[in-house]
């Protein structure tokens, strides 16, 4: 990834006229849960959002919203999912947008709005009220991470990432925050990611860059099965960096897609990597599949099985779990053509031949599982069509946070 370069120890507040807040408000009891960002200049939009066809509040009010050609604000909450909250809870959202347009000179429309927390409890509109007040007068330059941080629910630590590349004589930024733990499932989990950019790029070509993205990240990710009602990625451009407007599919077109899909991927792979009670990051590469449909299948498959990850959290190398998801994936593969391998620092060890069992040694399999980071390869020997996900172990403590969510 020589072209696109990564800047340590920087957030959104970093790409030129972003600011943003993160405060306490009073959702929970000590933890920021609120947050702001803002683009000082007019800024294009595109967006993604959950399939559950249960949509939290915020959502049903951003797919009319994002319609809108200018984007300038994002404001989210923690604490309080504002999903199955009816009539109401449209109206707290639709609030919520009309209380940081106004603190920020803006119209409601230009507001993107985001809740995660607990499903189905009123949102306490006075408490948001007086939170968004604070959070615009906080706005700054040095607030990303603050803003990253009051988006956390059961995350154990905030998601950011920003990088730079270069648009012929200039110097583009793309940067990331969000917050995904559990409820995380392909077609958007319980996640929420907001990226910034001061790319110069027309809102269509925006738009068909991150849908196109999200496919082969976001949507790659797996924690436990479960889809959330409140999912969203959304990213914010406002044409900072004055290059030539990107608005056919040139080779400038190319390289910022490129740049967007490494900052979505690695946001990815963190996302998985913190799931709720998570010991290791499991990614599972699957090569040489009859479609892409397939590949995909079967990876995700294999990283949402629950049995496969709890083999993982036990260091076990049972690889017949592994085909077994496989077999009931439902992609069309050759059960006897299928090799599978495991690898991370440690080395290489391949556990299953031709769909059936090789002499391994177990110590060695053991000790590649015993590590943080864990790569599934597998060769269906089928096609010429590759995928790749991304999921984690499944723990004692994964059942304990979710036994115990509301309290």
């Amino acid at each position: 990834m020589d072209s696109i370069k990564i800047l340590e120890n920087k957030t959104i507040t970093d790409v030129p006229y972003f600011k943003a807040s993160g405060i306490h408000c009073g959702l929970k009891k000590v933890k920021k849960d609120l947050c702001v960002i803002y683009s000082e200049k007019k800024a294009v939009a595109a967006a993604t959002f959950t399939k559950n066809k249960v949509k939290a509040a915020p959502i049903l009010l951003n797919m009319k919203f994002i319609e809108n050609e200018n984007t300038q604000a994002i404001v989210v909450n923690s604490g309080n999912a504002n999903a199955c909250t009816g009539e109401d809870g449209y109206s707290n959202a639709l609030s919520m947008a009309a209380t940081t347009s106004k603190a920020l000179g803006l119209s409601p429309e230009e507001v993107i709005v985001a809740s995660t927390g607990v499903i189905g409890v009123p949102m306490p509109m006075d408490t948001i009220t007086s939170g968004i007040g604070m959070a615009c007068e906080a706005l700054s330059y040095e607030g990303g991470e603050d803003a990253a941080k009051a988006i956390m629910t059961t995350d154990t630590k905030e998601k950011i990432i920003t990088v730079e590349f270069n648009l012929g004589s200039k110097t583009a930024k793309i940067s990331a925050m969000a917050k995904g733990s559990g409820m995380i499932h392909p077609n958007m989990g319980t996640m929420l990611s907001f990226l910034g950019t001061d790319t110069n790029i027309s809102k269509a070509m925006l738009n068909k860059a991150l849908k196109e993205s999200v496919e082969d990240s976001y949507n790659m990710v797996s924690v436990d099965g479960d889809t959330s009602t409140n999912d969203m990625v959304v990213v914010l451009a406002n044409g900072a960096c004055e290059n030539t407007l990107i608005d056919t599919e040139d080779e400038n077109y190319k390289i910022f897609k490129k740049a967007l899909h490494f900052v979505n991927v690695e946001i990815a792979k963190m996302i998985a990597g913190d799931g709720e009670g998570a010991t290791k990051l499991i990614e599972t590469n699957v090569y040489n599949a009859r479609s892409l449909k397939d590949a995909k299948i079967c990876a995700k498959a294999v990283i949402t099985s629950s049995l496969v990850k709890a083999a993982f959290f036990g260091a076990d190398a049972n690889w017949g779990r592994i085909i077994c998801a496989l077999g009931y994936s439902g992609a069309e593969l050759d059960v006897n053509e299928i090799n599978i391998f495991f690898s991370n620092s440690v080395g290489k060890i391949q556990i299953c031949q031709k769909g059936g069992n090789i002499e391994f040694d177990e110590a060695i399999a053991k000790k590649i599982l015993e590590q943080e980071k864990i790569t599934v390869t597998i060769d269906l020997n089928d096609g010429n069509y590759n995928a790749t996900a991304w999921g984690c172990d499944l723990t004692y403590d994964y059942v304990k946070i979710n036994g115990s969510y509301r309290s």
